[in-house]
């Protein structure tokens, strides 16, 4: 099974086993990583952005219009930046690395 690792704001890292077909905040909730969801994967919030380490960034699909607007909203945005419930584990995404933000911002 794939594997992926979430880095906390402290530097922390937790490697969990991450199914494929769910999404990187399915993965955290499953594993009590500490990234909110507010909208439940719903792209209304930007509260389960995470940033994608550099190395993994390119082998992700392009962003949808709307994810972006979401992120436009997410605190602490960086190049790498992507919202969580965005993210779809594959085979192709074995060992991923997330960073999580340490804070995020619910607008709406």
């Amino acid at each position: 099974m794939p594997k992926m690792t979430f880095i906390n704001p402290d530097g922390s890292e937790k490697e969990v086993e991450a199914p494929n077909g769910l999404s990187v905040l399915e993965i955290a909730h499953k594993n009590d990583v500490d990234l909110e969801g507010a909208c439940e994967g719903s792209l209304a919030c930007s509260t389960c952005h995470v940033i994608v380490a550099e190395e993994w960034f390119d082998k992700l699909a392009e962003p949808e219009e709307e994810e972006e607007d979401m992120l436009d909203l997410a605190f602490g945005l960086q190049q790498t930046s992507r919202l969580g419930c965005q993210i779809i584990m594959s085979d192709d995404l074995d060992g991923l690395k997330v960073h999580v933000p340490s804070e995020t911002r619910n607008i709406g």
